[in-house]
């Protein structure tokens, strides 16, 4: 079943076009990469999933829901959640109350009853927690829980990065290169995480990323782009040996 349609999505950015006629089509549990080089349009790409850009043109379904044109926040609630480049974690708080952030998103309780923290929202408020307290057991970080979240080592945040992001119960998960500044053997684990995880809470997961031993150890299929345009679809097979690929990677000299 497809839980992903994007259909010949545009982005310009002035007179610039920075994606062009993207296509892609993400099927229940697929592991899919997309790569090319800096400046191809992935995060644009990206972004337009998650509704940070909307597009001039296309269309972007998820799930039976058209989400071009909603909210970031109500496209995570639909079940789409990413993380970024950048590690953007609340680096003095905790474990536990980074990953609580994604859960507030789906709290019931209003801002006045947590204000004065009237009963439901305590009630809902310790569920929570004992919500989170699990999530990072199954992802392998519940002796820290009470450590700041900027103490951690760089592959562990990552980790709880992803993990903030399962708080919103997605059925999406966009991973914007997780594997940037890990040595090999950290992208050996990322790669087992990221299995564990579409296995355990049922995901797809579409993921970005340029050490190429990540892309083609756990993707099943892999989308590249280059200058805004797909220029090839396949699966890592095929991608390793696609001469236009290749080019785009490595670059060829002009004819003499």
């Amino acid at each position: 079943m497809s839980l992903l349609k994007i259909k010949e999505i545009t982005v310009k950015f002035g007179g610039l076009i920075a994606v062009s006629n993207f296509n892609l089509t993400l099927e229940t549990g697929e592991i899919v990469g997309l790569i090319g080089p800096n400046g191809a349009g992935k995060t644009t790409a990206f972004n337009t999933i998650t509704g940070i850009c909307k597009p001039a043109s296309g269309s972007v379904n998820f799930n039976d829901n058209e989400i071009v044109g909603l909210s970031p926040d109500k496209i995570t609630k639909l079940g789409i959640a990413r993380t970024f480049q950048n590690i953007r974690l609340f680096q003095n708080l905790s474990v536990l109350e980074n990953v609580m952030v994604g859960q507030h998103l789906r709290l019931k309780s209003s801002l006045v009853a947590a204000i004065l923290r009237i009963h439901s929202y305590i009630k809902e408020e310790e569920a929570m927690k004992e919500e989170t307290r699990n999530l990072l057991k199954s992802v392998h970080l519940e002796e820290m829980v009470e450590e700041k979240a900027g103490s951690l080592p760089y592959g562990k945040q990552r980790k709880l990065e992803i993990a903030r992001g399962l708080a919103t119960h997605p059925k999406l998960l966009l991973l914007d290169e997780p594997a940037a500044g890990m040595n090999p053997q950290e992208a050996v684990e990322l790669m087992e995480f990221i299995n564990e995880i579409r296995d355990k809470f049922g995901l797809t997961i579409l993921i970005i990323e340029h050490q190429m031993a990540v892309i083609m150890g756990i993707c099943e299929r892999i989308l590249v782009m280059d200058h805004g345009v797909t220029i090839a679809e396949g699966n890592p097979s095929e991608i390793q040996h696609n001469q236009q690929v290749i080019e785009a990677y490595l670059g060829v000299e002009d004819d003499a």
